[in-house]
């Protein structure tokens, strides 16, 4: 593609997504779905199953400030590492260094399927490393992902850094990725919505990524259907810590279900 053809294409998405964001409708009803949780936070979801695709949102003041993505940025990382060559593929194994860490899936070799499933932190800190801070700041400003500032004093840039996005920016992504329309090889955003896949059956699949900060959690993905695709990003604040977590996936399902999609858990 031609980078006047890429230029124009862009133009198109980010017209598209701009209309959403005009047409924008507040879901109040949601919020139960929160205080039945006992948390605060906010949901962004784009429906795009009838056009135009409608932009729903409980707490729009919330939705549109940001936070670290904590693990979501794993989504966009495997982009940075796969076109970098911090990573060939699927199948190569990262040696686990035989720390012992908190959570017992950690705590054995990776490869990029299990990295994404166990939010195997080291793995892409090892992404971060062999990509280093100016070519990840370049590859984030290409997709415009929020405020694109992979700096920090200490730790993860996304979980202890600079970086911030909304929820609404997390929509704007993930949209994109749905058609394939980053700045990245075809081959490799099938293949890291192929690592995303968190359900499927014969009527629809679920992708999604959660992430956690300690003060905030996060829930993001869209599920596709044939009629077309539902996008979601959830962030709650997490006081009660690992009690909150489960919630993020449960206030979610809630709203979908509530929209004919997923099945009752």
């Amino acid at each position: 593609m031609t980078k006047q053809l890429w230029a124009a294409f862009a133009a198109c998405i980010l017209s598209t997504l701009a209309v959403a964001a005009d047409s924008m409708v507040d879901k109040p009803e949601w919020g139960k779905y929160f205080a039945d949780a006992g948390v605060t936070g906010t949901i962004v979801v784009v429906d795009e199953r009838k056009a135009p695709a409608a932009t729903l949102v409980f707490n729009r003041e919330r939705a549109a400030r940001r936070y670290a993505p904590a693990s979501t940025y794993k989504i966009p990382h495997t982009l940075f590492a796969l076109d970098s060559g911090a990573v060939t593929d699927e199948f190569q194994v990262f040696a686990w260094d035989g720390v012992k860490r908190t959570f017992a899936g950690h705590n054995q070799d990776q490869t990029l399927r299990s990295a994404m499933r166990y939010s195997t932190l080291w793995v892409y800190e090892r992404f971060a490393k062999a990509i280093g801070e100016p070519k990840a700041r370049a590859y984030l400003r290409s997709i415009d992902y929020g405020n694109a500032d992979p700096t920090t004093r200490q730790g993860a840039y996304w979980v202890d850094g600079n970086l911030r996005i909304s929820a609404l920016e997390q929509v704007a992504f993930l949209r994109k990725l749905y058609r394939n329309a980053l700045p990245f090889k075809l081959e490799h955003q099938r293949l890291l919505k192929d690592v995303l896949i968190k359900q499927a059956t014969s009527d629809w699949i679920l992708r999604a990524k959660t992430g956690w900060e300690g003060k905030y959690g996060w829930w993001v993905g869209w599920v596709e259907q044939n009629d077309g695709a539902v996008f979601f990003a959830l962030n709650i604040d997490t006081p009660r810590r690992f009690d909150d977590l489960p919630k993020r996936e449960q206030i979610v399902r809630a709203v979908l279900k509530s929209m004919d999609l997923l099945e009752a858990e």
